[in-house]
């Protein structure tokens, strides 16, 4: 059985550099690399274009990577409840790439299964599709979309094996699974990390095959990105 644990966060983001692409795993707030994240902002890594359906907030999670104007391209779906990131894309200080959602998670599924672009109507006869291969199928038409190509990838699970077995826990289940195995070295950060054959098999959501590197994080937040609560009558 290979064991692909590391002691710390700090083995685990051995060779990252400047200049380099991340995908980091996570929707809103709900199921982000806490760990990885605290650990690139200590680095002090610059240049770097971040892969993520969003960036966090402003003062958590990709939000504290904005603030130290460490990333220099973001690809993600939406802005979401970060007001530094709105400002430096409206200022043009940070290069952005505004994916529809659904086309974000298939480039990174292409990427984790060797598919090397899809095929998606989404974006057709908009400025999404200029300067971009097109095509019919069927009688409708669509956009050729490359998968993404990442020197990292930094995922957050709720419970793995020391063979990299991951299991995701409610909604923190979202772009996680397909990062892993989607860049060139995937990193993981569980709540709890245990030996192999502890793991129901049916339970596992990802296999340790697509895991390189696996470490069991500390002092988890899990903020609540927009709190709601039922008035009290």
């Amino acid at each position: 059985m290979i064991r692909k644990t590391v002691a710390n966060v700090k083995d685990a983001l051995q060779g990252v550099e400047d200049g380099m692409t991340f995908m980091l795993g996570g929707f809103g707030l709900s199921g982000i690399p806490e760990n990885a994240i605290s650990e690139l902002v200590r680095l002090n890594v610059k240049n770097l274009t971040c892969i993520s359906n969003n960036a966090g907030v402003d003062d958590f999670g990709l939000g504290l990577l904005l603030q130290k104007k460490q990333i220099y391209k973001m690809v993600s779906s939406y802005v979401g409840e970060n007001d530094e990131f709105e400002r430096q894309m409206l200022s043009e200080e940070l290069d952005v790439e505004l994916i529809p959602q659904g086309t974000l998670a298939a480039r990174c599924q292409a990427a984790q299964q060797g598919f090397p672009a899809i095929y998606t109507p989404a974006g057709y006869g908009t400025e999404v599709s200029q300067f971009k291969e097109t095509r019919e199928f069927d009688g409708k038409m669509y956009v050729l979309e490359k998968a993404f190509k990442a020197d990292f990838a930094f995922v957050k699970a709720w419970k793995g094996d020391k063979a990299g077995n991951l299991i995701f826990k409610g909604t923190a289940r979202n772009f996680n699974p397909l990062m892993c195995g989607a860049a060139k070295v995937t990193v993981v950060e569980v709540e709890e990390l245990v030996e192999p054959g502890e793991l129901d098999p049916n339970q596992i959501h990802i296999p340790g095959i697509f895991v390189q590197r696996i470490f069991e994080g500390k002092n988890y937040e899990k903020r609540i990105e927009k709190r709601t609560v039922r008035k009290v009558s």
